[in-house]
């Protein structure tokens, strides 16, 4: 079981969560998140005034797969999600011990 962790732009989104439907990965948990990379922040334009923002807002999807879904899950996500501009986002993926639904005890791949 691995967990896949996405920073992706928030223009980005609803594209990247059709690509995640059409290889059947329709669940996962969404953040708001603020953070700072190569980008430096971003100027904000508003009513004709620009404003510098220190932090740059991103989007965190969080999925839990199993580990032969992984590789789709990663084309998935920067073949809808890549702009080829700075701050498109990162992906990560880690290993998960132990997943359990809490309302019926099932573990692992069942409990997804």
């Amino acid at each position: 079981m691995k967990k896949i962790e996405a920073i992706i732009r928030l223009s980005r989104f609803e594209a990247i969560r059709d690509a995640l439907a059409e290889i059947d990965v329709r669940f996962f948990t969404l953040s708001e998140v603020k953070g700072f990379g190569l980008q430096r922040g971003e100027q904000l334009t508003y009513r004709g005034s620009v404003y510098d923002a220190d932090y740059i807002a991103r989007l965190q999807l969080d999925i839990l797969a199993p580990a032969d879904k992984v590789d789709s899950i990663i084309t998935a996500i920067t073949s809808a999600g890549r702009t080829g501009k700075v701050g498109d986002g990162k992906i990560t993926v880690f290993d998960v011990d132990r997943i359990v639904r809490i309302r019926t005890g099932e573990e692992d791949e069942s409990a997804i």
